[in-house]
């Protein structure tokens, strides 16, 4: 399934984005456990706010990163977050 890259995007309801100290990562809790999430997926769910859809994440991102030509990854991984249900687009 496709995402759509203009509408906003949040977490699935069983979901939370959270910086767990003692594993020094962002992860994602859901009522089973946890994803330890890598660092470049944590800083592109961070921006997962109700509000801000994919076009406003990888711009928010570029401007962040300049060196980086990230788009094709933020919207790839994006994807494979959306297919797995951790986050919807409303």
């Amino acid at each position: 399934m496709s995402l759509p890259i203009s509408v906003p995007l949040k977490f699935a309801r069983q979901y939370k984005l959270q910086w767990e100290t003692a594993q020094d990562a962002w992860v994602l809790l859901y009522p089973e456990g946890l994803i330890k999430l890598t660092g470049s997926a944590g800083e592109i769910l961070k921006r997962i706010d109700g509000r801000s859809s994919v076009e406003d994440i990888v711009s928010n991102l570029q401007a962040a990163f300049p060196e980086a030509d990230l788009q094709q990854d933020v919207i790839d991984f994006l994807e494979h977050a959306h297919d797995k249900g951790w986050i919807t687009a409303d």
